[in-house]
């Protein structure tokens, strides 16, 4: 696998995990007990910590590149494997 391919899927595991992560952890005024902003949204993060964010999406990303490279290499898991909806019916040639 060429380190391009390896960067191109780090990178979209990184945003992937990033996303996942964005609601743990984070509560609004009313749930911390803080007073809101006058015309602040009453969905506003009140603790949102990017940095935060960042090294566990960093982390997380570098475990399922890791595990993807590790299943490339190794073959575990396939495309034969991953048969949702079985295999389709053949059709006969009939000659004549």
């Amino acid at each position: 696998m060429k380190v391009t391919s390896i960067i191109a899927i780090y990178a979209l595991m990184w945003v992937m995990s990033a996303f996942i992560l964005l609601p743990f952890g984070v509560q609004t005024h009313d749930e911390a007990g803080i007073a809101k902003v006058p015309g602040q949204a009453d969905s506003a993060p009140a603790n949102f910590r990017p940095g935060r964010l960042a090294l566990r999406a960093t982390a997380i990303a570098a475990l399922l590149t890791g595990l993807y490279i590790a299943n490339y290499s190794a073959g575990w898991i396939t495309v034969d494997d991953i048969d949702l909806f079985g295999n389709p019916p053949r059709q006969h040639r009939t000659e004549g």
